[in-house]
C-alpha cells in the first residue's frame, strides 16, 4: 500500500509519517523531498524560490513512481504543487498539475493534515504564516481533482495515528472505509 501524506508546513506530517513507520510494520518512509536533496547536496536559497519547488516536484515524482510496495511518503507532489503556485501564480503549471494526477494515482491513501482550527502553531512562530495558509487553501482546492482515497485528520498525534491505521485496516481488509471526517470546501 502506498501513503502520502500532504499538507503545509508545521501541521504534524513528520510526526504523522514517523509514527506510521512505528506502528506499520513491513512500511518504509520516504523523508519529504526537501530533506533528500538537501542531503544530496541540493542548495536551496533562504528565502523559497520556485525553482526550489520545480526540483523537489521533479525529484518527488520520480520518486513517487519509482517506489513499490508498502511507502509512505512524507510530503507529495501535491503540495509541492501548491508552494510552486502560492510562490509564483503567475506561471502555468498545467502541465505540472498533470503529472501531479498521474502520479498520485498510484497512491491507494492521501492523507491530508490540514491546519487545525484553532492552529495547533500561532502565527508568530510559523515560518511564513501567509505561505502556509494559502498552501492550506489550496489543497484543500485542489484536493478532489486527483480522484483518489482521501482522508483528512486532526486531533492529537495518536489520534491522527489511528485514523490513519483503521483506513489502511480497511484497505487490507478489501475495502475503503467512508470517510469520518471529510474535507470542507
Amino acid at each position: 500500500m502506498r501513503i502520502a501524506i500532504c499538507g503545509a508546513h508545521k501541521v504534524g506530517k513528520t510526526t504523522l509519517a514517523e509514527e506510521l513507520l512505528e506502528s506499520l510494520p513491513g512500511f518504509a518512509l520516504e523523508l519529504e523531498p526537501y530533506h533528500q536533496l538537501e542531503a544530496a547536496g541540493y542548495e536551496f536559497s533562504e528565502i523559497p524560490t520556485a525553482e526550489d519547488f520545480i526540483k523537489q516536484f521533479n525529484y518527488s515524482t520520480d520518486l513517487m513512481r519509482s517506489s513499490e510496495g508498502n511507502v509512505i511518503f512524507d510530503r507529495c507532489v501535491i503540495d509541492i504543487l501548491a508552494y510552486l503556485h502560492a510562490i509564483d501564480p503567475r506561471k502555468n503549471i498545467q502541465k505540472l498539475f498533470e503529472t501531479a494526477q498521474t502520479v498520485m494515482a498510484g497512491i491507494e491513501l492521501l492523507v491530508l493534515v490540514p491546519i487545525e482550527v484553532p492552529d495547533l502553531i500561532p502565527g508568530h512562530q510559523a515560518d511564513h504564516p501567509r505561505l502556509r495558509r494559502l498552501v492550506d487553501d489550496l489543497i484543500h482546492d485542489w484536493i478532489e481533482d486527483f480522484g483518489i482515497e482521501v482522508i483528512q485528520v486532526s486531533g492529537t498525534l495518536l489520534l491522527r495515528r489511528d485514523q490513519v491505521i483503521a483506513n489502511v485496516l480497511c484497505y487490507h481488509q478489501g475495502y475503503l472505509r467512508p470517510q469520518e471526517n471529510p474535507i470542507m470546501k
